[in-house]
């Protein structure tokens, strides 16, 4: 792939058409991201959203539409009227399992059951947007599609979230069920919005990007006795107090911190149920976040190392269990070096910063483990807010502000005009 932007591809007129077309579109994707952020549906279960994108998909005439991959996700395919490479684009739908607190006119009033917890459903990390541009995307690609130079892999994904317990899902089962085949993309690109940045600004970062994420649950078995005689038996609680104070030194002491930033984070802990009763056991879970797969197994040896001997060291036994979840989000660094010139022209230099790593984790990394890819930030805090003090993505207060949304209709069909013209 050529390192700078093709100088066969007429840029302004392509991004004038590009963004004449997606201004036409504006109340479409306005529509659609409204609808379904009145309508949200969690991972794997987006039945709703599914069929609305497969329908929307096949109106347009493309080649090829799966619906129901990896039980609610499309994948549809668009043959330009040129030969030429392959390119695929990402979305996921889900929402999560948050009550809404957002006063719009279509705020959720959805409620479901999650894991066995009565509660609210809401699109508080922005995949109600996500779904809504590439669907804007697939019309203006749709559009121009004699001009195209290849083909465009669409894939709209569940479960991006984490499927119910018990389940598979997300970028995951989208590969093994063969998203990436037939055709076989040579690149993808992915956005996701963010409140830390406002609207018009975009920021990336090549190599690690986002973190890997990580789960562990600890449970101490101590054995139980009266509040007042705590010598009879052994205190899981003081020990398990212990163990958390014991993992904060594995960052602290044990990580090089100069090489990559690490979290051990202590988010859960139960035990007991009277004042007066030193209990049995209790339990412990937590996350694990590194941008490092050495740091990322150092951490796992040590979580259960420190775990282990301070629960023997008190007279407990610890059982600890690690669940290794989405891997480092790392931005392939060619790919990333060739991507920002068409960001910065579309929309302006000043508007496109290197970012820092964001210890948020996403399963776009399943599709960088396997293709080239590319995954960057589009602020959605309004412009006369200060991002440092608004409510981040995943709280019930997270609001969009929408007029950035055609910023990423057009960077995203700028970007695969340029790939598929570079190639």
């Amino acid at each position: 792939m050529n390192a700078s932007a093709p100088a066969n591809i007429r840029h302004g007129e392509i991004d004038a058409r590009i963004a004449a077309l997606t201004d036409q579109l504006e109340a479409k994707l306005l529509g659609w991201r409204r609808d379904f952020h009145a309508n949200p549906e969690l991972g794997n279960r987006e039945a709703r959203t599914g069929a609305i994108v497969a329908e929307h998909l096949r109106k347009l005439g493309f080649d090829e539409v799966r619906d129901k991959v990896a039980y609610t996700g499309v994948v549809g395919v668009l043959k330009g009227g040129k030969p030429g490479p392959c390119v695929a684009l990402r979305a996921d739908m889900d929402a999560l399992p948050v009550t809404e607190e957002v006063d719009v006119p279509f705020a959720s009033k959805v409620r479901t059951v999650w894991n066995g917890t009565d509660t609210g459903v809401m699109h508080a990390c922005g995949h109600d947007a996500h779904t809504a541009i590439l669907m804007t995307v697939a019309e203006v690609l749709a559009n121009i599609r004699k001009e195209i130079a290849g083909t465009v892999v669409f894939i709209f994904q569940p479960a991006e979230e984490m499927p119910p317990d018990g389940e598979e899902g997300g970028a995951a089962l989208m590969i093994k069920e063969g998203c990436l085949d037939n055709p076989r993309p040579d690149a993808i690109f992915g956005l996701h919005i963010t409140s830390i940045m406002n609207s018009g600004q975009i920021g990336f970062r090549p190599g690690p990007a986002m973190a890997s994420a990580d789960k562990f649950k600890i449970f101490v078995q101590g054995t139980q006795t009266h509040g007042a005689m705590p010598w009879r038996g052994v205190d899981p609680i003081v020990v398990g107090s212990q163990i958390v104070l014991g993992l904060q030194t594995i960052v602290s002491r044990k990580m090089d911190l100069t090489h990559e930033p690490s979290v051990v984070t202590v988010g859960m802990f139960k035990g007991g149920l009277r004042q007066n009763i030193i209990p049995d056991s209790v339990e412990m879970e937590g996350t694990i976040r590194t941008y490092d797969e050495g740091q990322r197994s150092q951490i796992h040896d040590f979580v259960k190392k420190i775990s282990t001997l301070i629960a023997e060291s008190g007279g407990a036994k610890a059982n600890v269990h690690i669940h290794k979840g989405y891997d480092v989000t790392s931005n392939d660094e060619k790919l990333t070096e060739w991507s920002v010139p068409t960001l910065k022209r579309v929309a302006g230099d000043a508007n496109v910063n290197l970012m820092a790593k964001v210890c948020g984790a996403e399963d776009f990394s399943c599709y960088q483990q396997v293709i080239p890819g590319f995954f960057y930030f589009m602020g959605c805090t309004p412009a006369d807010k200060d991002p440092r003090y608004v409510a981040p993505n995943h709280s019930p207060r997270f609001f969009v502000d929408e007029d950035g949304l055609n910023l990423g209709v057009k960077t995203l069909s700028a970007l695969v005009l340029d790939y598929l013209g570079a190639n």
